[in-house]
């Protein structure tokens, strides 16, 4: 990682003066493919509100001077919402032994910098500080096929299964929004990749 660059590790409320910017950060980089995502102000702040509400959340953001340029979050999944908690109570899985991982976004320009392995160094070594037994986080299932996808995209299929996750054939949570250039929200589903977390 540069050395231009600094990580800070935030927990709950204390992020409260950085959630405009990881917000925008969000927006941003979502309404690129696969999400496509039209953002608005309203529901990042309430989506955000969840983890700034539990004091064993954690942001992990990446800061060039006083910018912030990515963000990566994580949180007690029992702490998350129903949309989240339902599929795994479904399958048999207790949330209470889940550490959910939000997301990562970076801006276009700083990524190949090693912050993608930072972000989950970080909110693995949360989890098992918290004692979790069990790392957890979904990504939108899209068609190999569909129109949209940019010429030469590559998935992070590797990169998650080289950081040991494993997709998961039979969980999935279904989330509603709006996508670029559409006229109403549409309902999207997001495949969970789980990973037993050990020692190191």
């Amino acid at each position: 990682m540069s050395e231009a660059l600094r990580i800070e590790r935030l927990h709950g409320a204390a992020v409260t003066q950085h959630l405009p910017a990881v917000a925008a950060l969000r927006i941003a980089v979502f309404r690129d493919w696969p999400y496509l995502y039209d953002g608005s102000a309203d529901y990042e702040a309430q989506y955000l509100a969840t983890y700034a509400r539990s004091p064993r959340s954690l942001f992990v953001l990446a800061f060039d001077g006083a910018q912030v340029v990515g963000a990566s979050t994580a949180i007690p999944l029992a702490d998350e919402t129903d949309a989240f908690r339902e599929p795994f109570r479904a399958r048999g899985i207790d949330p209470a032994r889940v550490f959910y991982f939000g997301e990562s976004v970076l801006l276009q320009a700083y990524r190949g910098r090693g912050l993608g392995h930072a972000f989950f160094d970080a909110r693995e070594a949360r989890a098992r500080e918290l004692g979790f037994a069990t790392a957890a986080f979904c990504a939108v299932e899209r068609s190999a096929d569909d129109p949209r996808r940019p010429a030469g995209h590559r998935d992070n299929d590797a990169f998650w299964i080289k950081r040991g996750y494993a997709r998961q054939d039979d969980l999935f949570c279904r989330l509603d929004w709006q996508e670029t250039g559409a006229a109403a929200a549409q309902t999207h589903e997001l495949r969970f990749w789980l990973r037993e977390l050990g020692d190191a």
